[in-house]
């Protein structure tokens, strides 16, 4: 089957230059993203899934351009996007919208939520006035919220109503790829559901495509088609979501699972709990970054670090003990 792909990531790599506390002591290098390739189809949805400090976060930033990459190349619809001038990315990026993680300090309180919606459209230069003003009405009647809420401030909401208020701003120019940097890892566990279910619901209405980005297991298996393993800045699996879950290949992966408890009492799931701490980002180990963990590392772990590599039907590993 022959998918459109809308984005591309190759090679992609971002290091920050963090300052010593100590006066006499240089900046030192934290590689955040190191070679970071992948490639995102229209109308899917790609769950992006690692511990806390492992990149995600980062990755979706220096897509949407909020920071810029060190090293590789960004591609939408086949044009790099890093070659572009800014006027060019501004005119892009109507089509490439993010939904950020926390849903209180991504509103500005001082702005109602129709003059946060409709930011954007006056950023793009989009419509007459009345013309968004009515674009406002529309979008909060397609997030669940209505008229009234228009102007209310973002400090007389509810965290779930004003994520609601985060997804139509993010509507509001007619992306049509959707970074979603965990967004309901902030909201209480009844209103999750019911954010999710609207962002399905808004990909089938609108055929999005989403990166979606979480630490949630379950809910990347809920919400995704095909699944990432992130891992010290690099992507470790990927592949279709029930092939990852039903044959996860990484030592990495299978011990995260392992992690999730079980559906039924009586199912026993194996017992393979990681040691050990994360390596330190400022130092990463030499050859595969997981090796310092792996109950399974060898000599040869240590030698070089592994490539991603396909097993077959486009499920990819990097690990040369793996499939």
């Amino acid at each position: 089957m022959n998918r459109t792909e809308i984005l591309r990531a190759e090679g992609l790599s971002k290091t920050f230059m963090i300052k010593n506390t100590r006066f006499f002591e240089r900046s030192r290098p934290l590689a955040a993203l190191r070679g970071i390739s992948f490639s995102l189809y229209e109308g899917e949805t790609l769950g992006l899934i690692g511990e806390s400090g492992c990149g995600k976060s980062t990755l979706g930033k220096v897509i949407m351009g909020i920071h810029s990459a060190t090293n590789g190349d960004l591609c939408y619809r086949g044009e790099s996007i890093l070659g572009k001038s800014r006027r060019e990315r501004k005119a892009l990026y109507k089509e490439i919208q993010i939904i950020f993680q926390d849903p209180y300090s991504s509103l500005d309180p001082r702005q109602t939520a129709a003059s946060i919606i409709e930011e954007p459209m006056i950023i793009h230069g989009l419509g007459s006035k009345s013309e968004r003003k009515a674009r406002v009405r529309e979008l909060l009647d397609m997030v669940g919220l209505n008229k009234f809420h228009a102007g209310r401030f973002p400090h007389e909401f509810s965290g779930g109503q004003r994520q609601r208020i985060n997804i139509a701003r993010t509507l509001a120019l007619n992306p049509r790829a959707i970074i979603c940097d965990e967004p309901v890892s902030a909201l209480d566990v009844s209103v999750q559901a019911q954010i999710l279910n609207l962002i399905k619901e808004l990909q089938g209405q609108f055929g999005l495509t989403y990166l979606f980005i979480s630490h949630d297991l379950s809910v990347v298996k809920y919400m995704s088609d095909r699944i990432a393993i992130m891992y010290l800045g690099k992507i470790i699996e990927l592949g279709a979501s029930d092939e990852i879950y039903r044959n996860p290949l990484h030592p990495y992966t299978q011990a995260l699972f392992d992690a999730i408890p079980p559906d039924s009492p009586f199912e026993k799931k194996p017992d393979r709990p990681l040691e050990g701490e994360v390596p330190s980002p400022f130092n990463i180990p030499r050859g595969c970054p997981f090796s310092t963990r792996c109950p399974q590392a060898a000599s040869v772990c240590t030698a070089e670090e592994p490539s991603l590599r396909d097993t077959g039907s486009g499920h990819l590993l990097a690990c040369v003990l793996g499939s």
